[in-house]
This record gives structure tokens, C-alpha cells and sequence, in this order.
């Protein structure tokens, strides 16, 4: 959620994203699921690109500890109002 929205400035309120995927995420081409799953906005993105940014997990790798992780209720914000899917 982002700070200008009234979003926290906290850990658990960012994502530690390379420069292409921070843009990507910030106009809704890509998300996260509740799972950490890496959610893409259908036919948005060309699939070859998708191979090279995306690990073949299709998963973000989250921080070891729990509190440095991103929020549940921030990601579904994100979901319901910015992601293109």
C-alpha cells in the first residue's frame, strides 16, 4: 500500500524488487498471491519475458525472518487495487 495512500513506511509494507519488476508491479502487471506466488496480469506481459525476470518457481523468496515479510492484508490492497489480473 503505498505511503502516499496512507500505506505504513514499514518493512512489511515493501518489496525488495529490481528496477523492471519494482516498474511492473507498480502499474499492476504483476502481484503477489497469499502464498507468495507470483501473480502476472494475463496477456500484458510477453512469455519470454516472463521466463527472464520470474524464477521457474513462480515464487517471491521471502526474508528468514517473519516480520520482514510483506504483510497479507498490504499484498491484498495491492490485489484489489492496482493489480491488472
Amino acid at each position: 500500500m503505498p505511503v502516499a495512500k496512507r500505506g505504513p513506511d514499514t518493512v512489511d509494507n515493501g518489496l525488495a524488487l529490481s528496477g523492471t519488476l519494482h516498474w511492473m508491479f507498480d502499474r499492476g502487471l504483476l502481484s503477489l498471491a497469499d502464498d507468495q506466488s507470483i501473480l502476472i496480469a494475463k496477456g500484458r506481459i510477453a512469455e519470454d519475458a516472463v521466463q527472464r525476470l520470474i524464477l521457474p518457481s513462480g515464487k517471491a523468496i521471502l526474508p528468514s525472518r517473519n516480520v520482514d515479510r510483506p504483510n497479507p492484508a498490504y499484498l491484498a490492497w495491492h490485489r484489489q487495487h492496482v493489480f491488472k489480473g
